[in-house]
């Protein structure tokens, strides 16, 4: 037999079976996730050491960008000195006095703050 038309647009049985297993697989699937990939963090030894060690870090990387100023001032002012051209051999020392100070940044605030 033929099932009648629905001409109410009201969900039919099989329907609501098919979106309520949809809906419980999906909820069995995040479920899962948030167990399975859910990672506990443990704090290791003393934070102040943590923090040193962060700071250790963003000081090297500030470092590493201030003797890549001071390598370009360097050049900046062996072309100027080739083309004698004194707008680009003022631009290279202040180039070369930026970098200076940036890779020397940490002992500059080391100085300051006693």
């Amino acid at each position: 037999m033929k099932e009648p038309k629905n001409t109410l647009n009201t969900p039919t049985l099989a329907d609501r079976l098919k979106r309520g297993y949809r809906l419980y697989c999906v909820a069995v699937i995040v479920f899962a996730m948030t167990v399975c990939c859910s990672v506990t963090a443990l704090a290791d030894g003393d934070p102040i050491t943590v923090v040193n060690n962060l700071s250790t870090f963003i000081f090297g990387l500030i470092r590493a960008v201030g003797l890549i100023l001071l390598g370009w001032g360097i050049v900046q002012v062996g072309l100027s000195l080739q083309s004698h051209d004194p707008s680009q051999r003022s631009n290279g020392f202040l180039t070369l006095a930026g970098g200076i100070i940036i890779t020397f940044s940490k002992e500059i605030l080391d100085l300051i703050t006693g």
